[in-house]
């Protein structure tokens, strides 16, 4: 039994959302009266995931959030589709698809000339587009439906806290002591396991005296949401020196509900605070509106945030017990948008090891495996995004002088242009996983360690799934091209374990085995998160068994459980 105030609804523009009480748990002795096997502290899109995640795997979790309800502004404000593969997992997509605004492209601007397009990829194989346009507070709302679905086919398997923060963190051997306020009082709650998802200013982090390293920029942007009824179509525009904002920067992205989005880097010497002066947010609205031709459409400004760029992370996002997943385990500039995706790849990576870890199927190292791969991650996408930033935001004079000449001379020189390309988030490659096994050489498709590349099935029953990513199971998923009933007993016997796995069957010599560089006889070993841990070409069934102990983070195939 809890206790709750009422709750209210309130509006974000036509989108309307639930303000939560908060609520008091069973008490004994000032402590939650249950302790729990996994506490989530932060209650964004990350640690939703998180709990969505775990949820999949039969874990159950508490989320603690300090804010009453989901967040205002656009925020992060674009998904990839390497996230909606994972939303989609998470029984969310429906509703990210049917609201965002699909795009795949943009255009780039130097002063008032356009000098460059960019595409990303996509093509026929894709069921997914490359990006969609949805406000932070959108994907949390579905996010938290998802949640409610979860629950009411599995009650209690999720429980979301509102409106209370954690204030105290206690460490022992087996887990931690949280201590949380709220407005109905003060109490304590056990954890197992505890995953901090509480962003940049993470209370957990500071906890645990453990400091972001990286790199810093000096310059701000501001963020402003405008309410603007254009019909120009959805893409990525930006102006580098705009006349009306003249050496700066200024980015704009359509969103849902004809809310646009504008980014604008300050000048030299201007503070955030004199830029979010109300008088001085719209003067700067209506000359970028009149420049671009669309100053004669009402508007009026929805919401206004500041933000400097950066690329840092913790050293690791295990602490023995304390596993650190989103901005409170890095942070990363949003040129690229590579800020939240990269943190439902956290969540995605996370979920399915820890939950494997407290059902007792695979060693506490297999967590160290989400940190490693995680922190390879982080690289790579710092790597491109320090790039772009290094373009939007030169750090010195010499970066400027370069990219003054590289703009002036885009518009006649494509392959200079290419060089304002903005990099856009993409999915990583683990090209260093501990959970990758020695794979055959094939002539195409997915390595171990990369994400499974989406293809149309060769045959589908109607009502059934048409893509490959559609079919993985919620456990490791075994894609065998061939006979399937010659490869049945060697996937699922002798098994480790509780392990759940799916096998696909799929024709040797159908498109897809093409596309995979498979032949008859040919297996690919599919991790949880849809990232392959091992192929082979006609392998005998002691390489499989072992590819799934190594994919599970034991050390030698003789640590694994074998159950007849």
């Amino acid at each position: 039994m809890t206790m709750a105030a009422t709750t209210r609804l309130d509006r974000i523009g036509p989108f309307v959302y639930e303000r939560h009480a908060p609520t008091m748990p069973m008490l004994r002795h000032g402590c939650d009266a249950e302790r729990r096997r996994v506490v989530i502290v932060g209650g964004g899109p990350v640690g939703l995931a998180v709990a969505l995640g775990l949820a999949r795997h039969g874990v159950r979790s508490v989320v603690i959030e300090a804010d009453d309800s989901v967040c205002e502004g656009s925020r992060a404000a674009c998904i990839s589709r390497r996230s909606l593969e994972i939303v989609d997992r998470l029984g969310a997509l429906e509703a990210f698809v049917a609201k965002g605004l699909p795009w795949s492209g943009g255009r780039s601007f130097y002063r008032d000339t356009e000098v460059f397009r960019f595409a990303m990829p996509h093509g026929p194989h894709d069921r997914l587009p490359p990006m969609i346009n949805l406000e932070q507070y959108y994907a949390e709302a579905f996010l938290i439906d998802a949640i409610d679905r979860c629950n009411d086919r599995i009650p209690g398997t999720i429980e979301v806290r509102w409106a209370s923060t954690v204030t105290g963190l206690e460490e022992d051997g087996s887990g931690a002591m949280l201590t949380v306020d709220n407005a109905l009082g003060t109490y304590r709650i056990a954890a197992d396991w505890i995953v901090a998802c509480d962003g940049g200013q993470s209370f957990v982090r500071r906890a645990l005296a453990l400091s972001l390293q990286g790199t810093t920029y000096d310059d701000r942007y501001v963020i402003i949401d405008i309410d603007l009824p254009s019909s120009y179509p959805t893409e990525r525009r930006a102006w580098f020196d705009p006349p009306w904002n003249r050496g700066a920067t200024v980015l704009m992205h359509k969103q849902p509900d004809d809310l646009w989005r504008i980014d604008y880097q300050l000048r030299q010497g201007q503070s955030p605070e004199e830029a979010l002066e109300p008088d001085n947010v719209r003067a700067f609205v209506a000359r970028h509106l009149d420049a671009i031709g669309e100053g004669h459409l009402p508007w009026h400004v929805v919401w206004t945030s500041v933000y400097r760029a950066g690329a840092v992370t913790l050293p690791t996002y295990r602490q023995c017990r304390m596993l650190f997943a989103g901005n409170a385990a890095h942070v990363l500039p949003i040129f690229g948008v590579r800020g939240l995706n990269s943190g439902i790849d956290d969540a995605d990576n996370l979920a399915w090891k820890l939950a494997y870890v407290v059902r007792e199927t695979a060693p506490a190292a297999l967590l160290d495996t989400y940190s490693d791969e995680r922190i390879e991650a982080f690289h790579e996408n710092a790597r491109h995004a320090m790039r772009s930033t290094e373009f939007m935001s030169p750090p010195s004079r010499g970066f400027d002088l370069m990219r003054e000449a590289c703009l002036s001379l885009a518009g006649k020189h494509p392959a200079i242009a290419n060089l304002i390309n903005p990099r856009q988030t993409h999915a990583i490659h683990y090209a260093r996983s501990a959970l990758s096994s020695r794979d055959d050489p094939f002539a195409s498709g997915p390595p171990a360690g990369s994400v499974l590349v989406e293809h149309p099935l060769d045959a589908t029953v109607a009502g059934g799934p048409t893509h490959l990513t559609q079919c993985l199971g919620a456990g490791f998923t075994w894609i065998v091209f061939g006979e399937a009933a010659a490869w049945r007993a060697a996937v699922e016997a002798p098994r480790i374990g509780p392990v759940r796995s799916t096998l696909i069957a799929c024709r040797a010599d159908g498109a897809l085995a093409a596309a995979y560089g498979a032949v008859d006889g040919s297996v690919y070993l599919v991790r949880p998160d849809g990232h392959v841990a091992g192929r082979w070409h006609r392998p005998p069934p002691w390489t499989l068994q072992a590819a799934l102990a190594t994919a599970l983070g034991f050390a030698t195939a003789r640590d694994v459980r074998v159950a007849a």
